[in-house]
């Protein structure tokens, strides 16, 4: 290079500096982009394996499915069996006056069902009906009625139970409660009502 002039010198350096530049640009603005799309669409094609990998499966599990929902349904339609429907009034009443025989508790008041819509989910299809029952037990019949009562309806809960000492008319009925608690149950819907499912 030392035998070059020095307008020649700065042309070359001008060229390589032109082609640096060039080569830059190319990868920059040309090269950087397609390395992005081609990971972007690796990505993509990752992906579609994932979910044609999991409709595979569920293909596969296809009869297992069946029957799970089989079995679910079978389940809910039990669970449904215990739910109140018709007459609420004559349901309810038939329903505690059935369950309390076991246990040493007066329930001489029952109030009437106070049908309404339930909030928790939205497209649920139960609605919910509430009542209020008042009556007199001993502490442990009453625990244990509320306890196995809650077990057996698990589609009804006892809210709101409030307690006061018993009569005082003799020295066991000291011992004995009256209690007030709200009964909410949800209602069996009507197939007629329901919406249509896909």
């Amino acid at each position: 290079m030392n035998h070059l002039s020095k307008e020649k010198r700065t042309h070359l350096v001008l060229v390589i500096l032109g082609i640096v530049l060039t080569l830059a640009g190319i990868w920059y603005f040309l090269i950087r982009e397609q390395q992005a799309g081609i990971a972007a669409l690796e990505a993509q094609k990752a992906d579609k394996i994932k979910k044609l990998i999991q409709i595979r499966d569920t293909f596969k599990n296809k009869e297992q499915l069946e029957t799970d929902l089989a079995a679910a349904t079978r389940s809910l339609d039990e669970r449904e069996t215990q739910m109140a429907s018709g007459d609420l009034y004559a349901w309810m009443v038939g329903t505690l006056r059935n369950f309390k025989q076991p246990y040493q508790i007066d329930l001489p008041q029952i109030g009437s069902p106070v049908p309404g819509n339930l909030n928790i989910l939205t497209k649920f299809p139960y609605r919910q009906a509430a009542t209020t029952i008042m009556g007199s037990a001993y502490y442990h019949d009453l625990g244990r009625f509320v306890a196995d009562f809650e077990n057996q309806f698990p589609s009804a809960r006892v809210l709101n139970l409030s307690l006061a000492p018993g009569s005082t008319d003799g020295v066991r009925d000291q011992e004995k409660l009256t209690f007030k608690m709200d009964l909410v149950w949800l209602i069996k819907p009507d197939p007629a009502r329901l919406p249509n499912t896909p």
